[in-house]
């Protein structure tokens, strides 16, 4: 097995990135990887790319992409004015989960989080998937609030 290699997400990761994102039970019904993308992909990576807060990470073996999340630098005034690391959209390829791959990317984003100097790091998983749930809380997450989203 090679060395996995993390970096920032380019616009010719995009397709890959998508794939990944649609390759899950959830993300089939929302996602959609057929070509040509739909131009909100790209208007989200273009902002996303722009946005000096925003990291999209890619994780290649072999130079194929095989993983993927976003990290978002958050400020704010609660917490004594600390920043807060936001990950999103976690994505391991199918043949590599429960590799440690996951594992190696939520480590990675939090290092980078405390490089950053943010005090909290949050994410949120969908209440249909109770196996992310367990993997985040096994990695020291605690569910510590309740998450409301209103689809607009």
């Amino acid at each position: 097995m090679s060395i996995p290699v993390f970096r920032r997400a380019t616009r010719d990761d995009l397709t890959a990135i998508v794939a990944l994102l649609a390759d899950d039970p959830l993300g089939k019904s929302r996602e959609d990887s057929r070509l040509p993308l739909d131009s909100g992909y790209l208007s989200a990576f273009t902002a996303m790319d722009a946005d000096p807060n925003q990291f999209p990470l890619v994780v290649e073996q072999h130079g194929i992409v095989v993983g993927y999340l976003q990290l978002s630098f958050i400020p704010g005034l609660s917490h004594k004015g600390r920043w807060r690391g936001q990950i999103e959209s976690v994505r391991v390829a199918a043949h590599l989960r429960s590799a440690g791959l996951g594992k190696d990317m939520l480590k990675w984003a939090v290092g980078r989080c405390r490089a950053r100097g943010c005090g909290i790091v949050q994410l949120t998983t969908d209440k249909e998937r109770p196996d992310a749930l367990r993997f985040y809380e096994n990695l020291g997450f605690t569910a510590s609030h309740e998450g409301l989203k209103l689809r607009i």
